[in-house]
């Protein structure tokens, strides 16, 4: 099987720096391919173009990124460059945006990114900054590359795609872009907290059978980070009541999402044999990691309230020692933290980082 996939591998470069005329990169990763699903912590330029207010492409944002602001909403590189790096890419893995107008290239082949900020499981969410490309409208976008990738390597192409690794990280904007936030949406009105995280779960259920179909079969999930914990989170909190590290009922509703993905991967894992699910606790993982930062309570770069998001205000000067800092803006966090995320989702270092395995361990299934 492994000799197979290196054919398959060296097959789709030798056409891509065919169609392209370049010479194909010397570097092999230990995926063929990678792809990446998710919404703003994930984001690397797919929101650039979009009518939103949900973007990054200005400084501070990327101030420590070779690109300069590239639409990451960071100051450097997210999980999915470090996870691009751990695996061998030569390169990140570039936005569907930046690719969506060019049919022939060896960029292609190796992945795509189709995250968006503010974008969620369900629909609706983040209807209230602008345009965004939810997980649906990324299945959809990833039909395209895969017809594209069809082009290109023809009756390999499921065998090929079997192959790589794909992670996916909804679920956060459901919640901070959508049940807390009564004043958009009347979802904390109809549904308790439970009832909710079922919602999602069981639609979060349907698109992931919906990406084994096109041929997914190592996906890595993602859970979502402690947003209840967040500079934004605290400063409403503490508006309204009293100030706490984690605001108790926020921690509450995304705990009960959170566990509900532990089952969500066992019943994927039973349910479709052929595809291995892992579980990545990106919480557990973060509020363990606090001990590394010397500030976790407040954002490196000088943020403002937008219509229920706050990022960094543009071009005024962030923090100087942005290592010593969790949190970049109001609510994402900075390139040391992500790099701690990936390295534990890559290698775990505690038996509660992943589950069952770590994307080490998911890569030799």
């Amino acid at each position: 099987m492994k000799t197979f996939v290196l054919f398959v591998l060296i097959l789709a470069l030798t056409l891509a720096a065919w169609c392209s005329g370049e010479a194909p990169p010397k570097a092999q990763p230990q995926v063929p391919c990678y792809f990446v699903f998710g919404a703003s912590y994930y984001d690397d330029g797919n929101n650039n173009r979009l009518l939103t207010l949900a973007k990054s492409n200005y400084p501070p944002y990327g101030i420590d990124f070779l690109q300069g602001p590239t639409g990451r909403f960071t100051n450097g590189r997210t999980t999915a460059d470090f996870l691009a790096e751990f695996l061998g890419f030569s390169h990140f893995i570039p936005s569907f945006a930046s690719q969506s107008n060019r049919k022939c290239n060896k960029d292609i082949l190796q992945g795509i990114n189709y995250a968006s900020g503010s974008s969620g499981i369900l629909k609706e969410t983040g209807r209230h900054v602008g345009a965004r490309i939810g997980m649906d409208g990324q299945l959809q976008n990833h039909k395209t590359i895969i017809s594209r990738i069809s082009t290109l390597l023809g009756n390999t192409t499921d065998s090929y795609l079997n192959s790589c690794l794909y992670t996916v990280a909804m679920g956060d904007n459901d919640y901070i872009g959508n049940y807390f936030l009564p004043l958009f949406y009347n979802t904390s009105r109809h549904y308790s907290p439970q009832q909710y995280a079922f919602r999602l779960l069981e639609q979060y259920s349907k698109q992931l059978t919906s990406l084994h179909e096109l041929g997914a079969r190592k996906i890595a999930l993602f859970g979502i980070p402690p947003l209840d914990c967040s500079p934004d989170a605290n400063s409403k909190h503490f508006a309204a009541k009293n100030y706490s590290e984690c605001v108790g009922e926020k921690t509450h509703a995304i705990g009960l999402f959170n566990a509900g993905l532990k089952g969500l991967v066992d019943q994927l894992n039973k349910d479709l044999r052929d595809a291995r699910f892992m579980l990545v606790d990106a919480y557990g993982i973060s509020r363990s990691s606090v001990s590394k930062f010397k500030v976790t309570d407040a954002a490196c770069c000088k943020t403002e309230p937008r219509v229920g998001l706050s990022i960094c205000i543009p071009r005024v000067d962030p923090c100087a020692e942005r290592n010593d800092y969790m949190w970049w803006d109001a609510v994402h966090q900075t390139e040391a933290a992500y790099r701690i995320n990936a390295q534990r989702a890559f290698k775990a270092q505690s038996p509660t980082d992943t589950y069952p395995v770590d994307i080490t361990q998911l890569l030799q299934l």
